[in-house]
């Protein structure tokens, strides 16, 4: 099949370009690369700005159970009491010293916003003496803050004085009038509008300590601006790593994108369009025909974009959770409708996101990669009922074994047990995930094997009422199905698709059963010509030939998957009806109409859809034999093949010419166990 596509297909995926480009994260990430033990080999590191030490999940799990930990305070800063003292200032007159004035007022600012208390000091509880650390809650958001930046009313007041003498200073003024400014500011209650800002709150300090277990800290020290954090060459200890995995959060939560918007935009669309790309590359080599199934590629372009974004979003909103995401079960939910070789590169690209945007990527899109690898293989045979806990326990396994691989080369931290236990909820979440097949097979009017083993269950009621008005072509839809399905199990083709593909082919022939000859015997007549004396060649061609598109369209009445729909299209392929086609020539016609007596269906593309229709017309042709040998089969089915192939109809199908002769020889095995001759019976001897 020649692999191209209309230019409609990149719709979709220019769709998805957008998505993405929409969804790529707007923070900055910080990509440093380092392990305990290696030497540091970038250049001398120093702190840019201030920032926590975050304790270790070992670190914090220690400290749980101790109830001497350090007490943090919670505290909410004030920003009407910082707003309203500020305009207050505003309207005071320092009468010659109101050249300063804008100066005194930013320096307050600077001071309300780092931070005031009242001067019996910072909350504590009693035991563990004065918090090193506290949080201080501004716009709905709680950061921590070393005690020591924050000042108490009269170290602001004093701190203010300082700041204003300096300020004189520079304008060379004496110390008179360093005096007389203090007078006049304290008597204008200048001092006075230094309150605190910031108001202890005690029901969310005693909330998280509750949830916590305990008062524990979950920062073990402050890293100030401008203090190294590690030199070039030197070795990566813990505590160095420590530090460099809490600069790492904190930048890229406190860090916004800073670079031009433009770049931002193309950045991100080139990311965009480099997965867009790959993935439709992937598409087009692993198996093109699905660029020209729109309801395969929605479906395909849905699962992918749906995991793609949960590895996009998760990480930037919630990343703790990212090891419960149940990754494999895109790969579940791609394995009844794909092949593995379409299956695996799609999957491996829905994981990318995950590989470059979340914590551990590379250690994440590893394990997901080969749990959702092996899922794929065993759960082709682990998918129904209780079997499904078998395949949810070996694919946590895996999960398990390749982690705890990464964790023993140290190239992953954290707590071990609480990532365990999510692994193995995400083992079994696509258990819960699973019944989705059946609902998208709905929507998108798919095909799997459950679906493939209730079309070709004979009791249906579109097959009962093929049998009740045809019944002469259902029998013969029987046979060229067990034909198929024997000669597609020999070359490896899909059987479930083929046999239900056979059984369907000729449903079209319920709508005028008695044109066909298989029926007509079936039906009471007994006249050879039938149905058709008294009709022209031609009007008997047409009607014959009707019976494709009125197959189509009770297929499709009947929500019939397109790929069994593919089968009615094409079993005929583009041939000719050439026994009215004679009697029309015989009859003085002219080959001007030839086209006329053409099915005008499509020739097949797949090894199922060919094996089809060479046993469609093997097994109607044989009722013609008058002898049933080794060699009027061989003859009779080369016979038959090599017309269809002159004829061209295997111009478009995917098959070697090894699979072509084992289907050959698979038929002729098949007609000599049909048409074998048997003893003659003697007859019964009278007593």
């Amino acid at each position: 099949m020649k692999k191209s596509f209309k230019f409609r297909t990149l719709l979709p995926f220019a769709i998805l370009f957008l998505v993405l480009l929409f969804a790529l994260p707007r923070i900055a990430k910080l990509s440093l690369d380092y392990r305990k033990g290696q030497p540091w080999k970038y250049e001398t590191l120093f702190a840019p700005f201030d920032f926590p030490i975050l304790k270790t999940d070992e670190q914090m799990l220690q400290e749980m159970g101790n109830t001497q930990a350090p007490f943090v305070p919670y505290y909410k800063f004030s920003t009407e009491v910082r707003d309203a003292n500020l305009k207050k200032a505003e309207n005071v007159d320092l009468g010659n010293f109101n050249v300063l004035k804008s100066s005194i007022i930013s320096y307050m600012s600077d001071l309300y916003d780092a931070g005031i208390v009242s001067d019996e000091g910072i909350v504590s509880n009693g035991t563990s003496g004065s918090p090193e650390v506290i949080y201080i809650q501004r716009d709905k958001r709680a950061k921590a803050y070393p005690a020591d930046d924050v000042y108490s009313v009269s170290e602001a007041k004093a701190e203010l004085r300082g700041r204003v003498g300096e300020s004189l200073k520079k304008y060379r003024w004496n110390a008179t009038a360093t005096a007389e400014l203090d007078s006049i500011m304290t008597l204008a209650g200048i001092y006075d509008l230094l309150v605190p800002t910031l108001v202890y709150d005690k029901q969310t300090t005693e909330l998280v300590m509750a949830e916590s277990g305990g008062q524990v800290s979950p920062t073990a020290g402050y890293v100030r601006a401008g203090q190294l954090i590690v030199s070039k060459d030197e070795i990566v200890t813990a505590e160095i790593a420590q530090i460099l995995d809490s600069y790492k959060k904190e930048y890229e939560v406190s860090m916004g994108y800073s670079g031009s918007e433009f770049l931002f935009w193309l950045g991100n669309g080139i990311i965009a369009l480099a997965l867009v790309v790959l993935l439709l590359l992937s598409i087009y080599f692993a198996d093109c025909s699905v660029l020209g199934t729109s309801n395969k590629l929605a479906y395909l372009l849905l699962i992918v974009t749906a995991f793609m974004l949960v590895g996009i979003l998760v990480p930037r909103f919630q990343s703790d959770l990212i090891y419960i995401i149940p990754f494999t079960l895109c790969a579940m939910l791609l394995e009844p409708f794909f092949g593995n070789k379409l299956i695996l590169p799609c999957y491996a690209i829905a994981l990318l996101p995950l590989a470059m945007f979340a914590d551990n990527g590379i250690v994440l899109y590893v394990m997901f990669f080969v749990a959702g690898a092996v899922s794929l293989y065993t759960g082709r045979n682990l998918n129904r009922g209780w079997r499904q806990f078998v395949n949810a326990l070996i694919t946590f396994a895996v999960l398990v074994v390749v982690y705890m691989g990464f964790r023993c080369i140290d190239m992953i931290s954290g707590n071990t047990l609480g990532a365990v236990i999510l692994l193995f909820a995400a083992s079994l979440l696509p258990i819960a995930g699973y019944p989705l097949i059946f609902l998208f097979e709905r929507i998108f009017n798919l095909i799997s094997p459950n679906r493939l083993a209730e079309l070709g269950d004979t009791s249906n009621h579109l097959l009962q009422e093929l049998e009740k008005k045809a019944p002469g072509t259902f029998q013969h839809s029987l046979q060229v199905s067990n034909m198929a399905e024997a000669a597609a199990r020999a070359i490896g083709a899909n059987v479930p698709l083929i046999r239900a593909g056979a059984l369907y082919h000729d449903i079209g022939k319920m709508r005028n059963p008695l044109c066909f000859i298989e029926n007509q015997t079936t039906l009471g007549i007994e006249d050879a010509e039938g149905y058709h004396a008294g009709l022209s060649p031609l009007q008997s061609a047409i009607d014959i030939i009707k019976h494709v598109s009125d197959g189509v369209e009770i297929a499709q009445k009947n929500h019939i998957p397109q790929p069994i729909i593919d089968f009615i299209i094409s079993h005929h392929g583009t041939s000719r009806q050439n026994y009215f086609y004679s009697k029309y020539l015989k009859a003085g016609g002219t080959r001007d109409h030839a086209s006329d007596f053409e099915y005008h269906g499509r020739k097949p593309r797949t090894r199922e859809e060919l094996i089809l229709m060479l046993c469609d017309s093997i097994e109607a042709a044989s009722r013609t034999l008058k002898e049933y040998t080794a060699q009027s089969f061989n003859d009779f089915v080369e016979n038959m093949v090599d017309s269809k192939m002159s004829e061209g109809q295997f111009e478009d199908a995917e098959i070697t010419v090894r699979e072509l002769q084992t289907v050959k020889e698979v038929i002729k095995g098949y007609l000599s166990q049909i048409y074998h001759e048997r003893i003659a019976y003697p007859k019964k001897v009278q007593k």
